[in-house]
């Protein structure tokens, strides 16, 4: 399980030229779910986000969490995190997962996350969106589980 954090002043997400899901201070998580990921894969995705240190205290140092600073988490699923482009010129996507294992895992992640007590909006799976955002730094991290 991948995922690609970004820390954000705000961010949304737009489907059909509508605003479907909005936040703002806090994490915009793409998260890209691959065929041997299991929920233990989430759990600890999950687990390593809610805690990790990458917003600013007052002497400008990453040392709060999204917990911290009372901030918003936006998770939108992105299969082409998990797509390879070492050979060629096309990237290969055979280690993402089929839709249906990736949207379990995709729904299982959030709710997992959710639990943390931190407010946790989406994107749709499977569908086409624009990805709005502003980030905050930039300060842009990619993890793995």
């Amino acid at each position: 399980m991948k995922a690609l954090i970004q820390r954000v002043k705000r961010a949304s997400v737009i489907i059909n030229n509508e605003l479907y899901s909005s936040i703002d201070k806090g994490l915009l998580v793409f998260l890209g779910v691959e065929k041997s990921d299991e929920q233990e894969n989430a759990e600890k995705l999950a687990q390593k986000i809610s805690v990790l240190r990458i917003f600013e205290d007052e002497n400008e140092k990453m040392n709060l969490s999204i917990k911290d600073v009372k901030g918003e988490i936006l998770v939108v699923s992105q299969f082409t995190l998990c797509g390879d482009c070492r050979k060629g010129t096309r990237p290969s996507f055979d280690n993402a997962a089929n839709p249906q294992k990736a949207v379990d895992l995709y729904e299982y992640f959030i709710k997992y996350l959710s639990d943390f007590q931190i407010p946790v909006k989406t994107g749709k799976f499977r569908a086409m969106m624009d990805v709005e955002l502003i980030n905050d730094g930039p300060v842009t991290f990619m993890l793995e589980k």
